[in-house]
């Protein structure tokens, strides 16, 4: 037996916490960006992934009208830090609504490194730095999908095997639902099937 929810039914509020907990593990998209004025704002965003290829862009989703949101359509820039397991404690503090005025570097006790693209910073903590120009922005109901071309992308040498980025060196941090979040755990790895190595396959006559 399974239990049906209309969204339209039982409201945003447990829909959404829902959705939240079967869409996941969740990539965190931590995102620095500088206002107008010239203040910084740095905050982790959920609803992440890899927008294209070629040419390279990445997208986060604003839910609501978010300081990363109104500075990134003021610059046009932004950069995506990666979230790294070590960092857990302040990537959360940095979800706290601080007012516009106050930057999370200081506030969290982060420092922040030229980035070699944008005007905007990045985390010198943090392992991989995408930087970003504004591609463009989407309003979907009450949320924004904001798409950046990346522009660069720094990697510490720390985290690399080869010229490959290492994932258990990387150590990546997911959202799951309510307060939860995890760690990479166990690793599998297995080869895509193609469909002429597949038990019985059958190849059309060609022409």
């Amino acid at each position: 037996m399974r239990v049906d929810l209309d969204p339209e039914v039982v409201g945003r509020r447990v829909f959404y916490a829902a959705l939240n907990s079967v869409v996941v593990p969740r990539p965190i998209a931590w995102v620095s960006s500088r206002s107008a004025d010239g203040v910084l704002n740095l905050a982790p965003h959920s609803f992440f992934t890899v927008a294209c290829v070629e040419p390279p862009m990445v997208q986060f989703t604003s839910v609501g009208r978010k300081d990363s949101l109104n500075n990134v359509e003021a610059t046009g820039e932004f950069v995506v830090n990666f979230a790294a397991e070590p960092l857990f404690e302040r990537v959360n503090a940095t979800g706290t609504n601080f007012p516009p005025g106050i930057s999370e570097f200081e506030a969290v006790g982060l420092t922040t490194e030229p980035s070699h693209t944008v005007a905007v910073p990045r985390v010198a903590e943090s392992p991989v730095a995408i930087e970003c120009t504004l591609h463009t922005t989407l309003e979907l109901g009450d949320s924004t999908v904001v798409i950046g071309r990346v522009r660069h992308m720094a990697i510490d040498e720390s985290v690399l095997v080869g010229d490959h980025p290492e994932i258990q060196l990387l150590r990546p941090l997911a959202r799951l639902g309510k307060d939860e979040w995890s760690t990479i755990g166990e690793v599998r790895s297995i080869t895509r099937i193609r469909y002429k190595d597949w038990p019985g396959h059958f190849e059309p006559p060609t022409a």
